[in-house]
C-alpha cells in the first residue's frame, strides 16, 4: 500500500481548471520528484494534498485514511508536512522560536526534544545562531530554517516546494545533501523543483506536470533519458 495516493483529483480556481485528473503515488521511504514549468500546477498540487486548496473531485489517501479537503491542521497531525515556496518564516522571531512553533501540534510535541537535536545536527549554523532573528539570515540560511521548522512537526512525509529557489550552486548542493540525510532518517519526500536535473538525480521516481496534467511518470533515471523531457526542460 502506498504511503500517499492521489487519485484523479481536479482543482479549480473560479472558472480556471488548474489540475485535471491528477494521480500519483508515493511509497514509504521514497523521494519522488514533481517537475514542470511555471504555472503547470505543481504548487497547487501540494496545496491540495496539504489542505490549502479545495479539491473539486478525486481523492487523497494517506495510509488507510482519506484526507482530501480535511482541515489543514488535521492533515498536519497525520504526518503530512508542507514546506512552502518562499520560506514563510516569522522574520521578527528567533531561530529557536520559529522551530518551537514548528512543533506546536500534538504530533510535533511528542518528539520536540529529539527533533530539535536532529535539526541542530543537520544544520549546525542554526544551533550557533539559535537566538538570532530569522530576518537577519541569508536566503540559504532561511531555507535551512524553513526545512528545519517542517521537521519539527515530526513528518512522515515532507513536501518541499522549490527548496533551492534563488540559492547559489554551493548553497543548493548544501541543501540537497541535507535532504539526502533527512531521507536516510526515514522521512519520505515529495520534492517540487524547477531544476530538473538536480531533482531527478535526487529522486527515485518522478512525475512531469504540464498544464495541470501528468504527462510522464517513471523511474527518475528513465525520465532523465526521455526525449521530450530532455528537449523541453534540459534544452538537449
Amino acid at each position: 500500500m502506498p504511503l500517499l495516493e492521489v487519485q484523479s483529483i481536479n482543482v479549480l480556481y473560479g472558472n480556471i481548471h488548474i489540475l485535471r485528473d491528477v494521480s500519483l503515488t508515493i511509497n514509504d521511504g521514497e523521494i519522488v520528484g514533481l517537475i514542470g514549468a511555471n504555472g503547470a500546477g505543481k504548487t497547487t498540487l501540494l496545496k491540495a494534498i496539504s489542505g490549502f486548496a479545495e479539491i473539486s473531485s478525486g481523492s487523497v489517501k494517506f495510509r488507510d485514511t482519506y484526507v482530501g479537503n480535511q482541515p489543514t491542521h488535521l492533515i498536519l497531525r497525520k504526518g503530512i508536512v508542507h514546506v512552502m515556496e518562499g520560506r514563510r518564516l516569522f522574520p521578527h522571531m528567533t531561530v529557536e522560536d520559529n522551530l518551537e512553533l514548528g512543533a506546536y501540534s500534538d504530533r510535533g510535541r511528542l518528539k520536540k526534544t529529539q527533533n530539535m537535536e536532529m535539526v541542530y545536527d543537520l544544520f549546525p549554523i542554526l544551533a550557533e545562531r539559535r537566538f538570532q532573528l530569522a530576518k537577519t539570515f541569508s536566503g540559504g540560511e532561511q531555507q535551512m530554517l524553513a526545512i528545519a521548522r517542517g521537521l519539527m512537526a515530526n513528518p512522515e512525509i515532507l513536501m518541499l516546494d522549490e527548496p533551492s529557489q534563488g540559492l547559489s550552486p554551493v548553497l543548493c548542493k548544501n541543501i540537497y545533501s541535507r535532504l539526502v540525510e533527512i531521507n536516510r532518517q526515514g522521512i519520505t519526500m515529495l520534492l517540487v523543483e524547477q531544476d530538473v536535473q538536480k531533482s531527478l538525480s535526487l529522486s527515485v521516481r518522478g512525475y512531469v506536470l504540464e498544464n495541470g496534467e501528468i504527462i510522464l511518470e517513471g523511474k527518475a533515471k528513465d525520465l532523465l533519458e526521455n526525449a521530450h523531457l530532455r528537449k523541453a526542460y534540459l534544452g538537449l
